[in-house]
């Protein structure tokens, strides 16, 4: 199926599924790559206690906050944005 039918169907609604090879099927960026961080005593158990209060791991803690820190700085800034 070229790409013209394939757009042909799935805007009329219909399943396009078959025509995706979804073993090959990637999610780009969101590759994973361990990295080792050192954390200060203090900060290990606060994590935990955060992590356990809303009942996730502590690696989920942290990526979830780190993603919401990085999210955070690419909105624009509310001075930046009168700008444009």
């Amino acid at each position: 199926m070229n790409s013209s039918e394939f757009d042909r169907r799935f805007d009329a609604g219909d399943s396009v599924i078959g025509a995706l090879d979804l073993d090959a099927a990637t999610r780009p960026r969101l590759q994973q790559k361990r990295v080792n961080v050192d954390f200060p005593l203090w900060m290990v158990e606060q994590l935990d206690r955060e992590a356990t209060r809303l009942g996730v791991t502590r690696q989920s803690i942290i990526k979830i906050w780190l993603a919401e820190r990085l999210e955070h700085r690419l909105e624009p800034s509310p001075s930046t944005a009168a700008l444009t």
